[in-house]
């Protein structure tokens, strides 16, 4: 009696990153290995995916062919240099990512009441520099609850008390601030600043990023209440409402208006079908998960779309700092901004 050869299996291997372990390319790399030891002859695909936080960078690499990383050495979120990349794609957009920035990987012990987001803003401030006409901004993993008030100080922005001296760093120093100085923040590129994220936590309250976030950055409960007054106390500087879905993605919040600052553009425009990227024209309006290109154990590649849904003109839909725009008629007012449609609640919380 004959015994058939087993069936060759086509098996895709899709992980997101593990916080604190693993990259989700390393995750897909230790699941090809493992399933090939097991059955060698199987046909495995590896396709890791990414939501803006650890290892962001490293599926858009793997899946955009041409894309360079850019060293650039920042301060980390305990004040230790970090030798961090930021991520140069094809059509010149700049690529910049919290946790190997300012990411909680890079503490040991958490810092909860004084890391900060200096490397970030150091790190866009090396893209910026560069010249990118755009850049995609990846929220995820980050290890303080600052506001992100570390990186606008690299790009410009002054954060004084109300003495006119300059406020400590990390989320314990929010409560000191008195006023926030925007005049000197640098512009946005003339293609703006996407934000990729999946966290849809408001800024404040009992699912606020110090509430639900806090705790994972090592913060008592004593903490927590102090990190989200600091919060809370900042969005009121900057006129925003901490309510906003979104708002407490890497707990920062996004001006209104401040000294300095300018409007932002509250009409996105309707979302056209789906399209490849980087071969279209179109600057993606939300990409929430990035595939990265698939590699099969037998040598082959197949392409990937990295997102599903595309702005169709150039521009920020909103920004952090403020974005060169013409003044507003005579005898007009400005429009305040609207929140995007917030997407459906997760069950579980990420560290943002």
């Amino acid at each position: 009696m004959s015994t058939a050869a087993p069936r060759t299996l086509r098996v895709v291997m899709s992980p997101d990153s593990l916080t604190g372990s693993a990259t989700a390319v390393e995750a897909a790399e230790a699941l090809r290995r493992g399933w090939l030891r097991a059955r060698p002859g199987d046909d495995v695909v590896i396709a890791p995916m990414a939501d803006g936080g650890q290892g962001t960078i490293d599926v858009l690499a793997a899946a955009i062919p041409g894309a360079r990383r850019v060293p650039v050495r920042v301060p980390g979120p305990d004040d230790r240099p970090v030798d961090a990349r930021w991520l140069l794609l094809p059509d010149g957009t700049g690529v910049v990512e919290v946790a190997s920035t300012s990411g909680i990987t890079l503490l040991d012990p958490l810092r909860p009441l004084t890391a900060h987001t200096r490397g970030f803003g150091r790190a866009i401030r090396a893209a910026l520099d560069s010249g990118v006409p755009r850049l995609l901004l990846a929220l995820g993993g980050s290890s303080s609850t600052d506001g992100g008030m570390g990186a606008l100080r690299e790009l410009g922005a002054r954060a004084l008390r109300a003495d006119g001296s300059p406020v400590g760093d990390g989320g314990v120093a929010l409560a000191d601030v008195a006023t926030v100085d925007l005049t000197g923040l640098r512009a946005l590129p003339a293609g703006g600043a996407l934000i990729l994220g999946d966290v849809t936590a408001p800024l404040t309250g009992p699912a606020g990023a110090a509430a639900v976030y806090g705790p994972q950055k090592g913060a008592t409960p004593a903490d927590v209440g102090a990190l989200g007054a600091g919060l809370a106390h900042l969005a009121g500087l900057l006129q925003v409402d901490p309510a906003t879905p979104g708002a407490g993605a890497a707990a920062a919040p996004r001006p209104a208006s401040s000294r300095g600052a300018r409007s932002w553009d509250p009409d996105p425009p309707a979302w056209p079908t789906r399209s490849d990227w980087p071969g279209s024209s179109r600057t993606p309006t939300s990409c929430s998960r990035a595939r990265a290109a698939s590699t099969r154990s037998r040598g082959r590649a197949r392409s990937p779309r990295t997102c599903s849904t595309w702005r169709g003109r150039t521009g920020p839909r909103r920004s952090w700092w403020p974005a060169p725009s013409p003044p507003p008629p005579t005898g007009s007012r400005p429009r305040a901004p609207s929140p995007t449609s917030p997407d459906p609640p997760t069950s579980r919380a990420r560290t943002p």
